[in-house]
């Protein structure tokens, strides 16, 4: 299935819109990925483990509009949006959200 960002995908016209499908995941951070996290704020640098649950999310999120345009019977999901988040009283939590259009191509 191809998903993109893009409205539409060059040389396969879009026959049918078949609606919006959403994707979301929510990580929480531990406690060890918090203090290094904060050592890189101190210190300088990119926090790996942060990175890796954002991937993660964002791989969760987007795999959740994949299968929920599959069952609407798409063979695309266009315009996907990602958002990401911080929730939680401490900003302890991550969340990514995926939406698009779930089509079926000519």
């Amino acid at each position: 299935m191809i998903i993109t960002t893009t409205p539409t995908i060059e040389g396969k016209p879009v026959r049918q819109y078949l609606g919006i499908v959403t994707g979301e995941a929510i990580m929480g951070a531990n406690i060890f990925k918090d203090i290094f996290a904060s050592i890189r704020d101190v210190v300088g640098g990119r926090s790996a483990a942060y990175e890796q649950e954002l991937i993660r999310a964002k791989d969760i999120a987007l795999n959740e509009i994949q299968e929920r345009a599959a069952i609407l019977g798409a063979d695309a999901v266009i315009g996907v949006d990602l958002d990401y988040e911080v929730m939680g009283q401490n900003g302890s939590m991550l969340m990514v959200s995926a939406s698009g259009t779930a089509v079926k191509l000519s």
